[in-house]
């Protein structure tokens, strides 16, 4: 008797995850294109990625690449966008595996990530400035090593995020459980958690808007698989970034919140020590400046570009 209790209880919540996870797929409606500006599609490796380019096509060549995270994209850029694209030919792109680029059921890896970064920025740009938040830094920084970049602006940038646990990434790509797990680490209550937490230092600057899109993201078909990889800690590169900093020939801002505490200020100091980088502090921020405080951000990153520029020409 007690076994066929169980036996109910155990399909009775198989079957509730089943329909609550159809539930939220029927309720994620489709991904609209949040930047105003041209959206093209680039086909790398059989992956369409999509990108929202705007500016005018004389001006320098400026890459946006988001952070990594559930429900990341090229949104994470739309405070400074249209800023930006006064002074540069801006390109926001949504990194595969997210947003309203195709989320195949990859085994995503920093490898993957550094050489879609450098085979975009050779196919479809001109030596650009890349800017990279978080994570992608240290995928940019990978990529620097055999590209033509300009100059690099990173975000906060980390090459440690968790500690390597293949087994939640295997979890998290289970049709049902890993579905349903995924769905609360990506609920609104959590990504608004992580947002207050981690990105903005005045959680009255984060909107009901910014939450919703990234939620969005997140539970179109295939979004749990990226994030899946960077959970379990598979997306960490096997390099330190202060040293493949160091050996790059480009200049390289560093760009940090004062408030920040993922990746503190601390290790920024430190990083730009070591590499010998310009360090520029945002205050009252923590991991998302340029989405908190967008026109001190573009202030900041205008004067420090031309800064370099004044530099390289003398």
């Amino acid at each position: 008797m007690r076994a066929r209790s169980v036996l109910g209880a155990t399909l009775g919540a198989v079957g509730a995850a089943v329909v609550g996870n159809r539930f939220l797929k029927a309720r994620a409606g489709d991904l609209e294109n949040p930047l105003p500006g041209v959206e093209r599609t680039y086909r790398w490796r059989g992956i369409e990625t999509t990108y929202t380019v705007a500016g005018d096509p004389n001006d320098p060549d400026l890459l946006l690449y988001h952070g990594i995270y559930a429900g990341a994209s090229g949104y994470e850029f739309e405070p400074v966008f249209e800023r930006l694209a006064e002074e540069y030919h801006v390109y926001a792109i949504d990194l595969p595996g997210f947003a309203r680029s195709e989320r195949p059921p990859l085994l995503y890896s920093p490898s993957l990530y550094a050489e879609f970064v450098r085979d975009f920025a050779d196919d479809v740009t001109d030596d650009p400035i890349v800017v990279a938040s978080s994570l992608t830094g240290a995928f940019v920084a990978d990529a620097a090593g055999e590209a033509d970049f300009e100059h690099l602006v990173l975000i906060c940038p980390t090459d440690e995020t968790a500690p390597e646990r293949p087994w939640l990434r295997t979890l998290l790509r289970t049709p049902i459980l890993g579905t349903t797990v995924y769905n609360l680490l990506a609920s609104k209550p959590s990504i608004r958690r992580y947002y207050v937490r981690d990105g903005y230092y005045d959680a009255d600057a984060l909107e009901p808007e910014d939450v919703a899109y990234t939620w969005n993201s997140a539970h179109q078909p295939g979004a749990r698989y990226a994030p899946a990889s960077f959970a379990a800690g598979t997306l960490d590169p096997e390099f330190d970034l202060a040293t493949e900093l160091a050996a790059l020939e480009m200049p390289t801002t560093l760009v940090w919140g004062r408030d920040a505490e993922l990746v503190p200020l601390r290790d920024g100091r430190d990083l730009a020590d070591a590499a010998d980088l310009e360090l520029v502090v945002i205050d009252y921020a923590t991991q998302l400046p340029h989405a908190e405080h967008p026109a001190e951000f573009v202030e900041y990153l205008t004067a420090e570009l031309a800064h370099t520029d004044v530099e390289l020409d003398e």
